[in-house]
């Protein structure tokens, strides 16, 4: 969990609430991986593009005709820019540049840079096109233009750390901050020159990774299909498995269903790259109807950027209609990090061609009018860029009857990971005996099974979360369900092993990440423990392997989705060997045996030595609270290593070791007589051991109370629920005294410890408050403002699968 770039494009994310009851931050309509990730931002599905979680534009688009008028009930116009200077994701670009200090005037028109080198964009380490790795550059781009009359202007800009941008002398940006995407923003277009100009950058390397990449953008007028009308949502429900919404189109109701069946009882079907889109009409007047239902799919979901060039085509196969689209170059595996999409493998629509569905390829610009006006584009395209792959089904309504079509969106990614060099193919064809065609045919003929027990575990899961936790605890798991599941990838190692890696989102794109799995695990470890084993194994082979030397654990295995070796600039010992230690241990309590344990037994004997000598007071080192900085003597951290060898010694009785299992619970329990003394303050314990007069949550002492190990007393929990009922704010409970921020995943946790249902209650509340009335409208955050509900950093994260942790709880222990 890393320190957040400050996204300047986010706010214009932030979209108005509309008069409908908000259930969610942002819908998930499509959920399978990190990359086949499509998500609605607002409240209505017609008010705004569908986005991938990144915020980048995938868009969906919906339109019903019926009774000679057309209802838009999906989607909405993109934002349209025209390029006034390319930045690198568009055309290739050099400039000069020069990392040492220049002399003043280094931003102006006529400056000498002569001796300055030449370069091309981006800069910055990994895959710059140059390499920067000094602690300043400055760069000049000359520039000749025939026109300034540009409507709207904006500075393009990508960038990491602080930066000043120059615009023919004059300053239109600075910010002491980084981003890991580009950002848009406004400038004066009068600045702007007719003949040359000069676009002139410094940016400053702080810490970690550095980057620069701009150019100049302006916006262009939308032009709105005519004589589309926007359908009038009724109602929108969120279940675990699906999104569903309700619209009135004049005479005919029409209900969209997205499914996505994550079902972790069955691990081929979790697998399966295939959502299902479900049409539902029926008149309101009771009398018949004739009408066309048209849903497109941008070819954007199949790209990084909307530059690149895709190719589309039509097939059928097993009585399904089929489009397919990918990009010409397929860079397979080629592109890593966290602001990066898919640019390899294929989109597939496909519609049973029972239904009688007519297919076609065009482009963006035409796509809709085609549907529109009833007459098909003459010249199919089928290569280009900002392709629109069209479906359109016919419904015929006799009076009073409902009638139901559906359709499927599909992604084949051919290799989904590379593991320790080696490219792994996903899941479903991990034997290559299968093809996309092959699982499309599949999740037709099994669509009505496949629902009906998508429908029975929505309402089995609702009801689990209501009786473990109240209304909105079940609300917000039923919000976090498929967001904690899709932000991973499902593979089978060479060794077949299974491997569950985690995307960190948002965050910095690391691939199975510890202190990721540690927040993520409660979900899994209620519904299928093997898929947490899955995300524990790949690190215990890292270690076993001879690859990682540390007598602690690894932090990750790599930048998503090169699973090659950690990247992340620096250890967290304590913090990594306690996770991997308690969840071994969380596994055993779930499967009712060590087996797990006993196959690392080793590995896990040498983190529990590390953390005997080295976690009670530990040094000055990050945890997974990393955004907050260094923290010496951090008291939750040492919690969570006692904890750790208490569950160490509870592996220890569990693998037949009793002497090994008395001499770690006996030192747990003298670590956590001692944390008493050493962290108490009175009413409460301390963030750190000698700082009296600071807080933090001890959320690590749930697995003590969740596994039932017995280290620390019960009092010590008491006591800090009590503070910190006393500490909360509008949108919940602080992370600690430091700041107002908090992370919601680490609140569940803590509420875990209350006693009482009305104290758990009380902690969940302010979490409802945010889902539903954040203002910034992003795939669910875990690290938000607890004062104003705003989004600090995180979106889309797995962590969230630790909303499950109360439910958990119950299931452990009979509640």
């Amino acid at each position: 969990m890393k320190r957040l770039f400050l996204s300047l494009s986010l706010a214009v994310l932030v979209l108005n609430a509309s008069a409908q009851e908000r259930k969610a931050p942002a819908y998930p309509l499509i959920t399978h991986d990190p990359y086949f990730s499509v998500w609605s931002f607002s409240d209505d599905l017609n008010a705004s593009p569908t986005r991938h979680w990144t915020g980048a534009n995938q868009s969906l688009s919906g339109l019903l005709k019926v009774d000679g008028k057309i209802y838009r009930f999906l989607g909405n116009l993109e934002e349209n820019f025209g390029t006034v200077l390319p930045a690198s994701d568009e055309k290739a670009y050099t400039v000069k540049y020069t990392t040492n200090a220049p002399a003043a005037g280094w931003e102006k028109a006529g400056f000498a840079d002569a001796a300055w080198k030449s370069g091309t964009a981006p800069f910055g380490d990994g895959q710059a096109a140059t390499q920067w790795k000094t602690s300043d550059l400055w760069t000049r781009r000359t520039f000749n233009l025939t026109t300034t009359d540009f409507n709207n202007l904006k500075l393009k800009i990508m960038h990491d750390d602080d930066t000043e941008v120059y615009l023919n002398g004059e300053k239109i940006y600075s910010c002491t901050c980084f981003n890991g995407k580009f950002i848009n923003v406004p400038v004066d277009n009068k600045i702007l020159r007719k003949g040359q100009n000069i676009l002139a950058i410094h940016v400053k390397n702080n810490v970690g990774g550095q980057w620069l990449d701009a150019g100049l953008i302006y916006e262009k007028p939308v032009t709105a299909t005519q004589n589309v009308l926007s359908a009038k949502q009724s109602d929108v429900k969120l279940n675990a498995t699906q999104t569903n919404y309700s619209f009135d189109c004049g005479n005919v109701n029409l209900d969209v269903s997205f499914t996505s069946p994550l079902l972790m009882n069955n691990l081929d079907l979790l697998a399966r790259p295939v959502s299902y889109v479900s049409f539902k009409l029926k008149a309101k007047d009771g009398k018949p109807h004739v009408a066309e239902v048209y849903f497109g799919a941008s070819t954007a979901l199949a790209v990084n950027t909307p530059f690149q060039e895709v190719k589309a085509s039509a097939e059928q196969h097993g009585g399904l209609s089929i489009l397919k689209a990918g990009t010409t170059e397929q860079p397979l595996l080629k592109k890593k990090g966290d602001d990066v999409r898919i640019d390899w493998g294929y989109i597939y629509i496909a519609a049973p061609q029972k239904t009688g569905a007519h297919q076609y390829v065009s482009s963006a610009a035409t796509a809709l009018s085609s549907f529109v006006s009833g007459k098909p584009e003459k010249s199919p395209v089928t290569t280009g860029k900002k392709l629109i792959l069209s479906t359109v089904m016919p419904f015929n309504l006799s009076a009073g009857a409902s009638v139901e079509q559906h359709l499927m969106i599909g992604y084949d990614d051919v290799y989904s990971v590379q593991y320790f060099g080696k490219d792994l193919r996903p899941w479903w064809n991990n034997k290559n005996d299968q093809t996309i065609e092959k699982q499309l045919v599949l999740a037709e003929t099994e669509y009505t099974d496949v629902l009906a027990k998508c429908a029975a575990f929505n309402q089995a899961y609702y009801a689990a979360n209501l009786k473990a936790g109240g209304e909105k605890y079940a609300k917000l798991s039923d919000l976090s369900y498929r967001q904690a599941i899709s932000a991973h990838k499902l593979v089978k190692s060479p060794e077949g092993e299974l491997l569950f890696l985690s995307k960190e989102n948002f965050s910095n794109g690391s691939i199975n990440t510890v202190d990721v799995t540690y927040p993520s695990a409660p979900l899994f470890l209620v519904y299928n423990p093997d898929l947490l084993k899955g995300m524990l194994n790949g690190i215990f082979y890292y270690s076993e392997s001879g690859r990682w030397k540390k007598p602690f654990a690894a932090h990750d295995l790599g930048t998503y989705p090169l699973a090659n070796g950690q990247t992340y600039g620096e250890d967290m010992p304590v913090e990594e060997s306690g996770n991997m230690i308690i969840l071994t241990a969380a596994i055993a309590k779930a499967e009712g045996n060590a087996d797990y344990a006993k196959k690392h037994w080793a590995t896990l004997t040498t983190w529990a030595e590390y953390l005997s000598k080295e976690g009670f007071d530990p040094a000055n080192q990050l945890c997974t609270d990393d955004f907050a900085g260094h923290l010496a003597r951090n008291a939750n951290l040492s919690v969570k290593a006692i904890v750790a060898l208490g569950a160490y010694a509870m592996l220890a009785e569990d693998t037949g070791k009793p002497d090994v299992a008395a001499k770690y619970k006996s030192m747990a329990r003298e670590m956590a007589q001692k944390w008493m003394v050493m962290a108490d303050d009175g009413d409460h314990y301390t963030l750190t051991f000698d700082s009296k007069g600071t807080w933090s949550q001890k959320y690590n002492l749930v697995w003590d109370k969740v596994l039932k190990l017995g280290i620390f007393p019960e009092a010590v929990y008491k006591k800090e629920i009590n503070y910190y009922l006393k500490k909360q704010n509008t949108f919940g409970l602080p992370l600690d005294s430091r700041k107002t921020y908090t992370k919601s995943d680490w609140i569940m946790w803590t509420a875990t410890l209350a006693d009482n249902q009305a104290d758990f209650e009380q902690f969940i509340a302010p979490i409802y408050k945010f889902a539903v009335e954040s203002p910034t409208r992003v795939p669910l955050s875990d690290w938000h403002e607890t004062t104003d509900g705003k989004q600090v950093g995180f979106q889309a994260r797995s962590v969230v699968g630790g909303y499950a942790i109360k439910l958990l709880d119950d299931h452990l222990n009979h509640k």
